[in-house]
């Protein structure tokens, strides 16, 4: 029986595999690995520690702020900032890009993090997740770095990932060149690989979008949840969790559509390009799927700002394809 690879090996294999990668990357991944076991504990305790609830503030994003978004927030930054691997790292829960060391001079990464997604699930005990962007800088390694070096196109990604935090802990992420899973044995605190070669399943039978929204979701949404209701030729069914890596991982697996449309009163949507669209983007083309919004493909999108927000459809091919249709009817 062959040994089960731990994370740690893993990356290490693709590293050889690559003889002109220096390492920084490896650290990173492995940084980004041991922030996600800190969180995955306080996680786990969280309703015995007394770190449950909202603090009694708003975030960047004018979101209530729960106890556990700023554990995980200062985890993750307190990690990643201490390698030197990253010059700089945005979080969906700081309004400024915080650039590390000597004007993030010698590093030669910059990440993108949501440290805790669908934290509002956290008192219910529900599913929750981080997610993760990472690019090579584009100012030359010595010079101070600029706004350049975040805002880029999600196709300029070199890896992006998840962690879950649910009745087990995954990390999931690509380099591109697959997306592989990773399980966490809280016996020895290793993710050891799990979902090796993960891929949508090509035809999915699940649509998740909150049903709130749909009296004031533009026209296309609409005109998708209709078509699933009058199909009765696969089944379709509706399921929605509330947590995007939730619902994301879970139409990996089982195949399925994620939505957050335009709505009358947000036209661009909810959620961040840069934090969660981008990310997941590259992670479902990896694994077979598509991302698109309103007008194209997520990942050819240009940012303009930190904290954009746009419209997002992400999972198996068949349901993109037919949201696709709706919009150009």
């Amino acid at each position: 029986m062959s040994k089960t690879k731990t994370l740690g090996e893993f990356i290490m294999d693709r590293q050889a595999a690559f003889p002109f990668v220096s390492g920084q990357l490896t650290r990173l991944l492995t940084d980004i690995s041991v922030a996600s076991k800190i969180v995955s504990h306080q996680v786990n305790r969280a309703g015995l520690a007394g770190i449950l609830g909202d603090t009694g503030s708003t975030n960047v994003q004018d979101e209530s702020q729960q106890k556990l978004d700023v554990i995980a927030n200062d985890a993750f930054m307190r990690i990643l900032s201490a390698g030197k691997s990253v010059a700089g790292i945005g979080s969906e829960e700081q309004e400024e890009a915080f650039i590390c060391g000597d004007e993030g001079r010698t590093g030669k990464y910059i990440v993108l993090i949501d440290p805790l997604d669908g934290s509002s699930n956290i008192d219910v005990n529900v599913s929750i997740g981080t997610i993760f962007s990472i690019y090579r800088r584009v100012t030359p390694i010595g010079e101070p770095i600029c706004e350049a070096d975040y805002l880029q196109k999600g196709t300029e990604q070199v890896a992006a990932g998840y962690v879950l935090y649910g009745s087990s802990t995954m990390l999931v992420y690509t380099t591109g060149t697959g997306v592989n899973g990773f399980t966490l044995d809280p016996a020895v605190g290793e993710f050891f690989l799990s979902h090796p070669q993960m891929q949508f399943p090509e035809i999915g039978k699940t649509y998740s979008v909150n049903g709130a929204l749909l009296d004031t979701c533009t026209e296309p949404t609409k005109k998708f949840v209709q078509a699933c209701h009058d199909d009765t030729s696969l089944e379709y069914r509706a399921r929605y969790i509330g947590s995007l890596v939730a619902d994301f991982h879970r139409n990996l697996i089982h195949g399925g559509i994620y939505i957050y449309p335009s709505l009358e009163n947000k036209p661009n949507g909810k959620l961040r390009l840069l934090y969660e669209c981008s990310p997941l983007s590259f992670i479902a083309e990896e694994a077979g799927g598509v991302a698109i919004h309103d007008n194209g493909r997520i990942l050819d999108v240009q940012p303009t700002e930190l904290h954009q927000r746009i419209p997002y459809y992400v999972g198996s091919k068949n349901l993109v394809e037919v949201m696709q249709k709706c919009h150009t009817s």
